[in-house]
């Protein structure tokens, strides 16, 4: 079979990496393309994984139309040159490849229609099959919709698929035992974070100065950090986050992926953004698991509250590590369900449906 698999943000080769793999050793054909996206692609080298890149992305409206036009282009050449049957990834491209094309689109999304109305609007129509969590099965409409019982974070982080490094923290000058804490700040540039607000630099500042002195802090962060805070940058490569985020003993952020991916890990996660209660695999494991918790920026310092009170918590992570083996026990390992739909199309589709 020859695949095609479209990369539009770090956290997709995260998500695909594993299926990628699999789908290789199992004799498919795998093409992968990549926006200019430097973190991406730095990923997909560190992952030995060959990559076509798009070219850059725009951050304005109508740039990206024009944008959209030439990776339609560029991709239908690549579809028609390798034969593509199946495409897969969270991507307009793929969908709107897959209509004037033999290629059949497989579009993950994760989002709720709400938070993501262009996506919805733009790209839902286009896609043969449209997978998403069952979380937000209440709320579509496509026909063609299959849904899972997990999350994009259980694709690289379910324990069939990760193990975590101790190693990494000995790396990072980090003692076994030590309290740390890491901390991730967004760009919020994406077309759906018009309006978004997250941690203000104030806030920033609030929050490091609270836990300087409980333990070691860590920052990671989409942008060029501000200087104030550099002596707190992260400085592991991006695959070791993930065994950086399971040790710690608390996350806090303004990012949506990183609060998921420290609740599938078992470490108590803070977020504070506009986004708050608008998310539904959030809310799930924040309501239903209690492995994280949401804050509208307004509500920053009742967040504050809330996190000094945890801190005083001698068995945090030993409660969470519970909180953790209830989701698991109700989720599966997303990676499987890919390549099971995917190496079995198109008798798996009816099987799901």
């Amino acid at each position: 079979m020859n695949i095609l698999v479209d990369i539009g943000h770090p956290a997709h080769v995260h998500l695909l990496k594993n299926f990628i793999r699999i789908m290789k050793e199992k004799g498919n054909k795998v093409i992968v393309t990549v926006r200019d996206i430097p973190s991406a692609k730095r990923l997909l080298e560190i992952y030995n994984i060959d990559y076509i890149e798009f070219g850059s992305k725009s951050f304005s409206l109508i740039g990206k139309v024009f944008k959209q036009l030439k990776y339609d282009k560029i991709m239908l050449d690549l579809v028609k040159k390798h034969d593509i049957e199946i495409g897969i990834g969270t991507s307009l491209t793929v969908a709107q490849v897959s209509r004037i094309s033999k290629m059949k689109s497989f579009i993950l999304d994760d989002d709720d229609s709400a938070v993501q109305p262009l996506f919805t609007k733009f790209v839902h129509p286009f896609s043969d099959y449209l997978l998403s969590p069952d979380v937000l099965n209440f709320e579509r409409k496509k026909k063609n919709h299959i849904t899972y019982p997990g999350y994009h974070e259980l694709a690289y982080l379910h324990p069939d698929r990760f193990t975590p490094d101790k190693k990494v923290l000995e790396e990072s000058g980090i003692k076994d035992g030590e309290d740390y804490f890491v901390l991730r700040f967004n760009a919020f540039k994406a077309h759906h974070d018009y309006g978004i607000k997250g941690i203000s630099n104030e806030n920033k500042r609030k929050l490091i100065n609270m836990l300087k002195d409980k333990g070691k802090v860590y920052i990671t962060t989409e942008k060029d950090i501000e200087p104030e805070f550099k002596e707190y940058q992260l400085k592991i490569t991006p695959e070791k986050i993930h065994s950086l985020l399971y040790y710690a003993k608390m996350f806090i952020g303004d990012s949506q992926t990183m609060t998921s991916e420290a609740a599938v890990l078992g470490t108590p996660a803070f977020r504070c953004n506009s986004f708050a209660g608008r998310i539904s695999y959030l809310n799930e494991e924040e309501y239903k698991y209690g492995l994280t918790f949401g804050f509208k920026p307004a509500e920053f310092e009742f967040m504050i509250r809330v996190i000094r009170q945890y801190l005083n918590v001698a068995n945090l992570k030993e409660i969470w590590a519970l909180k953790r083996e209830k989701l698991l026990s109700d989720k599966i390992d997303v990676t499987s369900f890919l390549v099971d739909i995917i190496s079995n199309y198109p008798e798996s589709v009816k099987k799901c449906k």
